[in-house]
């Protein structure tokens, strides 16, 4: 892995499926960020076929929400970034995360992919995986066997209250790195936040 770029990015990328199927699933927690950030931005977001995603623009910033269902989020990823000649350490990834309690929001450089397959084929996309990543919390159902189908399914309400905390949360580390003030904005984003409401004690 290189260092981590210390610009701000320049490609926010929420992943998801499309479609009303799966608009309240757990997969889609990227899509959910980037509608709230598009909501905060005041930015209209709208489909260019030619990126293969629903696009938006906030000054030197793109948003990008896949179109491709997420096995294929790297098509819509390579496209815009090749068109705008973004290197990939200026993009930030925005995706559901199962080894997280909902509630939690992980920030990092690079690394694995944990078996995400729209990190997978964005890496295979951009051919490295040294690209910014901010993971949000959905919690595991326990058995490795179950995940597609928890993924797939909307979380419980006390889920989803913590989860749209985590995002609230995320959408407040947006001054630190839009100047790029990541190490910052790092440490925010990875330390625990008070007992969600889905882990109390009744």
């Amino acid at each position: 892995m290189t260092a981590p770029s210390l610009a701000p990015p320049r490609l926010i990328v929420g992943l998801g499926n499309p479609g009303r199927d799966y608009e309240e699933t757990r997969h889609n927690a990227g899509f959910w960020f980037c509608v709230r950030l598009a909501q905060v931005w005041g930015v209209a977001l709208a489909h260019e076929s030619r990126f293969h995603g629903i696009v938006g623009r906030h000054g030197p910033r793109w948003m990008l929400l896949p179109q491709t269902f997420m096995n294929r989020s790297g098509q819509a990823v390579g496209a815009l970034a090749r068109f705008h000649r973004i290197e990939p350490a200026e993009i930030l990834v925005v995706h559901d995360e199962l080894d997280i309690p909902p509630g939690q929001l992980r920030l990092k450089f690079g690394g694995g992919m944990g078996g995400h397959n729209g990190l997978k084929d964005i890496t295979a996309h951009l051919g490295t995986q040294d690209y910014w990543r901010l993971r949000i919390g959905i919690g595991h159902p326990g058995d490795r066997g179950e995940v597609v189908n928890f993924v797939l399914k909307p979380p419980r309400r006390e889920e989803q209250a913590d989860i749209d905390a985590a995002i609230e949360r995320a959408l407040g580390l947006l001054p630190l790195i839009e100047k790029g003030d990541w190490n910052a904005a790092t440490q925010r984003a990875n330390s625990k936040p008070a007992l969600p409401k889905s882990q109390e004690t009744s």
